[in-house]
């Protein structure tokens, strides 16, 4: 796992984007910001996904938060 790549700036990124969007929303900004960094380390470092797949998926994830926090709110 090298530390100067562009999928590390990405995971990095991506975490910091959810943990805001979590604080953002009133859930918890750590929770969100931490299911990030585990999906995106679990792609790459053990699926051996590169850039793309794990940009993948972070979409995925922002689409299935979106899901769920639509069927929650009235």
């Amino acid at each position: 796992m090298s530390l100067y790549s562009f999928t590390f700036i990405l995971i990095v990124a991506c975490g910091v984007f959810f943990y805001r969007a979590g604080e953002f929303e009133g859930a918890s900004g750590l929770f969100w910001g931490g299911l990030s960094v585990l999906i995106s380390v679990m792609i790459w470092h053990w699926l051996r996904g590169n850039f793309f797949f794990v940009l993948l998926g972070q979409f995925a994830l922002y689409a299935g938060i979106t899901v769920v926090r639509s069927r929650k709110k009235p």
